[in-house]
């Protein structure tokens, strides 16, 4: 049994144990034998579209005196709630922005947060009562950013299909889910989620400091929709330390989400987390349903989305034959491609949505399937990067080892 202060003292001074949740797992499958004794903490990380995302921002628009009250207010066109402190005459405004909010069909709240992180300047638009307000402000104008989620991480999520001879709008999907039964949307980063690793929350409790997007943060509670078989998490952290990569806006067929980033570090204290952390791929279901009912049709496991040969999305460029138009440019949810430059890694999720877009198969991922009613059917959109994901424990890890991150204290830096 190790106490945290202990586990703590080893990170200071150099001689703690870490692994990422990827090195673990890889360890496991190797059939190494691991006790408390044998490591001190496993960092966990899961990146993906998250609805329950949202901003508080503190912005300045005009000089104290200038108009007596806003009454709406819009950064880049994206629709923000004024308030909740009353902003009476002083020309600075407290702004609630969800990251669901949109300006249009293709740029919401998660697309403001990334650039907003990224040090692009803002455009900020006022309506008072007897005049209108622009102005124009970066992150390093803003009193107060702070971003928090509703619910992330959740410990397990459903995959879903159409069951419809129709496609089907929904957040699910990119270009409407096809059915009837034609392609699978999956969700979750598996084996290395924060809470696959400790459902009992044993290390993840209120105060747990985490990275959010990059940035050290805190729990603050469970979220919105959690239960006892589908935990989530509250968590906060300042904008100014977050990274554009781990962040993002994502277009579906129902309107613009937003991609968050989570990343937790388990303290291993004795046996009982050992044994969460042992948690693969291949033992942790998938429950898929209907998009249209919510009725279960079946059940696979997070192997059948993350034990394929390949989880990034690879560009055969001598295989394009320049189409008039490029569709795969057009489809894809993060803006990652396009046929000139390739593939951004920084903003691509891997989610496969430009695959069956391009008529010439010039780009490639091992996509998986998951056995719905007798037969396979193809993954064909993944909205959690498990790249991304696995990265972000990689960063935790070197926080860690050295000395920047810590549970007491106030995380790190």
């Amino acid at each position: 049994m190790k106490t945290m202060a202990e586990i703590d003292e080893k990170i200071r001074n150099g001689s703690a144990v870490v692994y990422t949740a990827a090195e673990f797992k890889r360890l496991i499958r190797e059939g190494a034998e691991i006790t408390a004794a044998d490591v001190d903490v496993v960092t966990t990380g899961t990146c993906g579209v998250m609805s329950g995302t949202a901003a508080i921002l503190s912005v300045p628009v005009a000089t104290p005196g200038t108009f007596e009250r806003a009454e709406r207010a819009w950064l880049n066109g994206v629709p923000c709630m004024p308030g909740p402190c009353p902003n009476e005459r002083l020309g600075l405004l407290d702004l609630i922005v969800s990251g669901t909010a949109h300006a249009s069909a293709g740029y919401g709240g998660g697309h403001l947060f990334r650039e907003i992180v990224e040090g692009r300047e803002i455009e900020v638009v006022v309506e008072a009562a007897d005049r209108s307000i622009e102005a124009r402000v970066t992150l390093d104008d803003f009193g107060y950013a702070r971003l928090f989620t509703t619910r992330s991480a959740y410990k397990n999520y459903t995959a879903y299909v159409n069951t419809l001879p129709t496609r089907v709008k929904t957040i699910f999907s990119i270009e409407g889910l096809q059915g009837p039964c034609r392609e699978v949307s999956v969700s979750g980063c598996g084996e290395i989620n924060p809470l696959q690793n400790d459902p009992a929350r044993l290390a993840i409790r209120d105060g747990t400091p985490i990275l959010l997007n990059g940035s050290v943060g805190i729990v603050t509670g469970e979220g919105t929709r959690s239960t006892p078989g589908r935990p989530n998490l509250t968590v906060i952290a300042d904008m100014a330390g977050m990274q554009p990569r781990y962040m993002g806006g994502f277009t579906t067929s129902a309107g613009p989400e937003c991609i968050t980033s989570l990343g937790v570090a388990i303290p291993v204290l004795d046996d009982r987390q050992v044994a969460a952390l042992r948690v693969l791929d291949e033992h942790i279901p998938l429950p898929v349903a209907d998009i249209n009912t919510r009725a279960v049709l079946g059940e696979g496991t997070y192997a059948d989305v993350w034990q394929q040969p390949d989880r990034e999305v690879t560009y055969y460029p001598e295989w394009c034959e320049e189409c008039s138009a490029c569709v795969a440019a057009a489809v894809c949810p993060t803006g990652a491609f396009s046929r000139e430059t390739g593939i951004d890694r920084d903003r691509c999720l891997a989610c496969t949505a430009c695959l069956a877009a391009c008529p010439n198969n010039a780009l490639e991922a091992g996509e998986g399937a998951i056995r719905v009613r007798g037969r396979k059917v193809p993954i064909t959109l993944r909205q959690s990067g498990r790249t991304l994901a696995e990265d972000l424990c990689r960063d935790l890890k070197e926080r860690l080892l050295d000395a920047r991150f810590t549970f007491t204290g106030g995380g790190g830096r």
